[in-house]
């Protein structure tokens, strides 16, 4: 199997797009107003930190994610 490689946060963004647009639809169902860059924002930190995931993997960590674990995200960042 041949590997994904990025060069650039940019075109990884780009290609998790679709998982990040679709999680926040489903978040918009449960009256939860975010954005993509929310959740990216969110991963982009948890990510950075481990090494070696795979594009998979990348999209089931979006679509598991954790309304609650989100929100407490966001409102940590904002009261920076």
């Amino acid at each position: 199997m041949n590997e994904i490689t990025f060069n650039s946060l940019e075109e990884l963004y780009n290609r998790l797009k679709p998982a990040l647009k679709t999680k926040v639809d489903e978040f918009k169902l449960n009256n939860y107003e975010c954005k993509e860059i929310d959740i990216w924002s969110f991963f982009k930190d948890k990510w950075s930190k481990q090494q070696g995931l795979s594009l998979s993997e990348m999209v089931m960590d979006i679509i598991n994610l954790d309304l609650i674990d989100l929100d407490n995200y966001l409102k940590n960042v904002k009261n920076i």
